[in-house]
C-alpha cells in the first residue's frame, strides 16, 4: 500500500452520494486525489489513461450536481471512464482494470448501474442519451437528468450530428457536454467567458429569454424574424456556439473544464433551469495533471504499464516486428514505385501504421477523422477515379462502414484496398474491440476478394497482392502485436488470388488453417504425427475466393478435415463446408470439424487466455483431431 498515493478525501467516497456532503472547496482537493489515484491504477494495469485524466474534474462536478445513478451519465467511447469508476464503489477494483475477470476498460452495463449505456465505439451518446430522455418523458421509471459527456474527435462522425439534429427537433431537456481537448471552436477560455457562460446558464438569462420570447410573438412576422436573427447574431458574436443553436441547443461555453469554480455553477445552473437541450462547452487537456502524459505525442492515449515516477512504459522486448509495421513498412515500398497508391485512416494513423506511411508520403495519406462510412466512401471515389487506395481500418471499427462497403464498393465493384488491422481477439479492449466478424461480412459479398496473413511473411506478400488486384474489392486481415518471428522478404511477391500452399504433408487428417492459427495447426500436428495419425497442414491464405482443388485434394485424401480460423461462425469454415456439401464430399465419410470463434462475447483477458477460452489452441486442435477418428478416450487425455 505504500506506494500508492495518499488519498484522505477519496478514501471516505464509496458512492457519489458521499460527494454532496463536501464543499466545494473539497472537491477540489478531492479531484487531485482522484487523478493521482487514476495514475496509480493505471500504472499497474495499463490502459487508456490521458482521456481520464482530462476528466478528473468534470467527473467530479457530474457526480456531486447530479442524482446518479437516476440522473443517467453516459460517456462517449468510454476511454476517459476510469476516474468515473473509481467513484462509484469500483475502487476495491481499480487495478484489475482490462484483465481477466476484472473491470472492463470501457463502459460496461452489467457491470454497474452507474453505467446506463456500454460504450468502446465514438459518437454514441448523444443518440444514446436522446433515448433516455425521450423515454423519461413517455414516462419511463428511475429516468432523471440525462448527461451525455463526448469529446472534440467523436463530434466528428456524422451520428453526433444526426443525434443533435433529432433532439434539437423533439426539444426534450437533454445536457450534452462537449470535452473539448485538442483544439478549441470557440474563443479562448477566461474570466469573461466563464462569466457569461454562468450567466447564459442561468435564472436570469432563462427568465429573460422566456420573456424575449413571448415579446417576439407580440411583433408582425418581418420584425419578429429580424429580432430572432438580431438575438442570435448577437450572442454568437459574444460566446460562440451559433451552430449548436442552429441544431437547436442552447450553448454554452467555453469554459474551463479542470476550474471548479466555473464548471459546478454551469451544472447547476442547466439542472436547475433548463428545458431543453443543452450543450455545454468545456476545454480540457488530455493527460491533465501528469507530465509525461501531458508531453506524450498522443496525450498519454494508451499505454502499457508504467513507472509513474518517470512515465517510462513496461512493455516486453521482441525481437520480432509488429504486424502493423510490416504492413506500413511494405505499402511505402509499394507506394514508391506507384504513385497512385493512398492511404486513409478514421483517426488512427498510429494505430494502423499509416502514420508511417504520412511521414514518407503526406500528400497521399489521408486522416478523415472518426468518419469510417465516410472514409469507406471515400475511398471508392478514389478508386472510381483511378487511384489505389489502401483504406485502413480496424476490425471492429469497419463494421461501422459496411453499409459503404456493400453499396458503394462492392456492387459497383471498385478496387478499394482494405487493410485491416486488430483481426481476432485483441486482449485487454475485450469484446468491443474484438475483430471476430470481418471474414463472415466480406466474404459474404460477391466479388469479393479476402485474404488472412499467417505471419509477417505473408503479410508483406498480400500487400503486394493487393497493389496489383484492380478486378474489385480486396481486404487482407492481420492480428495486433507482434509476428511469430520469420524470415521476411525483401520485397513482397503477389499471391496468385485464390491460391493456397500445403505446408507439411500426412495423409490421414487434415487441417486447414485461415490466418495465425497456422503457427498452433503446426504444433498440432507434431503431436497427431506422435499418435500414428499422419496430418497434413495447409495455409489458406484466402477465405474467397476458396482454393477450390487444395480444398477438395484434402478432401478426397484424407479421413478428417479442421478448418479453423480467428472468425465467427459463418466465415471461412462455412463456406468450406459449402463447397463441399455442394461437391458430395460430406457423403462419403469424410469428417469435417469447423473451430471457430464460440458464438458469444468474450470479454477481456490477455490474447492467449482468450483463445484457450475460445477453444482454438494446439490441445483442442488435437483433441478435435481425435474425437473427429473416434478416439474418444485419447481425445479426452490430450
Amino acid at each position: 500500500m505504500s506506494d500508492r498515493p495518499q488519498t484522505p478525501l477519496l478514501d471516505q467516497v464509496h458512492s457519489p452520494d458521499d460527494l454532496k456532503r463536501y464543499s466545494d472547496a473539497d472537491l477540489k482537493r478531492l479531484a487531485d486525489e482522484l487523478r493521482a489515484e487514476t495514475i496509480s491504477a493505471v500504472s499497474v494495469t495499463g490502459g487508456h489513461l490521458g482521456a481520464g485524466l482530462g476528466v478528473v474534474e468534470l467527473t467530479v462536478a457530474i457526480h456531486a450536481v447530479f442524482d446518479t445513478p437516476r440522473d443517467k451519465l453516459i460517456w462517449d467511447v468510454g476511454h476517459q471512464c476510469y476516474p468515473h469508476k473509481i467513484l462509484t464503489g469500483r475502487r476495491d477494483r481499480i487495478r484489475t482494470l482490462r484483465t481477466g475477470g476484472g473491470l472492463s476498460g470501457f463502459t460496461k452495463r452489467a457491470e454497474s448501474p452507474y453505467d446506463p449505456f456500454g460504450a468502446a465505439h465514438s459518437s454514441t451518446s448523444i443518440s444514446a442519451g436522446l433515448g433516455f430522455a425521450v423515454g423519461r418523458d413517455l414516462g419511463a421509471k428511475d429516468v432523471g437528468d440525462v448527461i451525455a459527456v463526448i469529446g472534440d474527435g467523436s463530434i466528428t462522425a456524422g451520428m453526433a450530428y444526426e443525434a443533435m439534429n433529432n433532439a434539437g427537433h423533439l426539444k426534450n431537456k437533454l445536457i450534452v457536454i462537449l470535452n473539448d481537448n485538442e483544439m478549441s471552436i470557440a474563443p479562448p477560455v477566461g474570466a469573461m467567458s466563464a462569466y457569461l457562460s454562468r450567466l447564459l446558464s442561468g435564472k436570469s438569462y432563462h427568465d429573460f429569454r422566456e420573456a424575449a420570447k413571448k415579446a417576439l410573438e407580440l411583433l408582425p412576422a418581418p420584425f419578429r424574424e429580424g429580432a430572432r436573427r438580431m438575438e442570435e447574431f448577437a450572442k454568437g458574436m459574444t460566446v460562440g456556439g451559433t451552430l449548436f443553436e442552429e441544431l437547436g441547443f442552447t450553448y454554452i461555453g467555453p469554459i474551463d473544464g479542470h476550474d471548479l469554480d466555473q464548471v459546478l455553477p454551469v451544472l447547476r445552473n442547466v439542472r436547475d433551469y433548463a428545458d431543453g437541450p443543452v450543450l455545454i462547452h468545456a476545454i480540457t487537456k488530455k493527460g491533465k495533471g501528469y507530465a509525461p502524459a501531458e508531453n506524450a505525442p498522443d496525450k498519454g492515449h494508451a499505454r502499457a504499464k508504467f513507472d509513474v515516477v518517470t512515465g517510462e512504459q513496461k512493455k516486453a522486448p521482441s525481437n520480432a516486428p509488429s504486424y502493423t509495421k510490416v504492413f506500413a513498412q511494405s505499402l511505402i515500398k509499394e507506394a514508391e514505385t506507384d504513385d497512385r497508391i493512398v492511404a486513409i485512416t478514421a483517426a488512427m494513423p498510429d494505430g494502423t501504421g499509416v502514420d508511417l506511411f504520412q511521414k514518407r508520403f503526406p500528400a497521399r495519406t489521408f486522416d478523415v477523422g472518426i468518419a469510417e462510412q465516410h472514409a469507406v466512401t471515400f475511398a471508392a471515389g478514389l478508386a472510381a477515379s483511378g487511384m489505389k487506395p489502401f483504406c485502413a481500418i480496424y476490425s471492429t471499427f469497419l463494421q461501422r462502414g459496411y453499409d459503404q462497403v456493400v453499396h458503394d464498393v462492392a456492387i459497383q465493384g471498385l478496387p478499394v484496398r482494405f487493410p485491416i488491422d486488430r483481426a481476432g481477439l485483441v486482449g485487454a479492449d475485450g469484446s468491443t474491440h474484438a475483430g471476430s466478424f470481418d471474414v463472415t461480412y466480406l466474404s459474404c459479398l460477391p466479388g469479393f476478394v479476402v485474404m488472412a496473413a499467417s505471419d509477417e511473411a505473408e503479410l508483406v506478400h498480400m500487400v503486394a497482392t493487393a497493389r496489383d488486384y484492380d478486378e474489385g474489392p480486396i481486404a487482407f486481415r492481420f492480428p495486433r502485436g507482434e509476428g511469430v518471428g520469420v524470415d521476411m522478404p525483401e520485397r513482397g511477391v503477389p499471391l496468385p488470388i485464390g491460391k493456397g500452399r500445403i505446408v507439411k504433408q500426412g495423409g490421414k487428417i487434415a487441417i486447414l488453417s485461415l490466418g495465425t492459427r497456422l503457427q498452433e495447426a503446426m504444433r498440432a500436428a507434431e503431436e497427431l504425427d506422435a499418435h500414428g495419425l499422419p496430418t497434413t497442414v495447409a495455409d489458406a491464405r484466402f477465405a474467397k475466393p476458396l482454393d477450390r482443388d487444395l480444398i477438395l485434394n484434402l478432401a478426397r485424401n484424407h479421413e478428417a478435415l479442421i478448418t479453423i480460423e480467428e472468425g465467427s461462425v459463418g466465415g471461412f469454415g462455412s463456406h468450406v463446408l459449402h463447397l463441399l456439401a455442394n461437391e458430395g464430399m460430406l457423403e462419403h465419410g469424410l469428417k469435417v470439424r469447423p473451430m471457430v470463434l464460440p458464438d458469444v462475447f468474450l470479454d477481456q483477458d490477455s490474447p492467449a487466455k482468450m483463445y484457450e477460452t475460445a477453444g482454438l489452441c494446439t490441445p483442442d486442435i488435437v483433441r478435435t483431431a481425435l474425437a473427429a477418428l473416434g478416439h474418444a478416450e485419447t481425445a479426452a487425455r490430450a
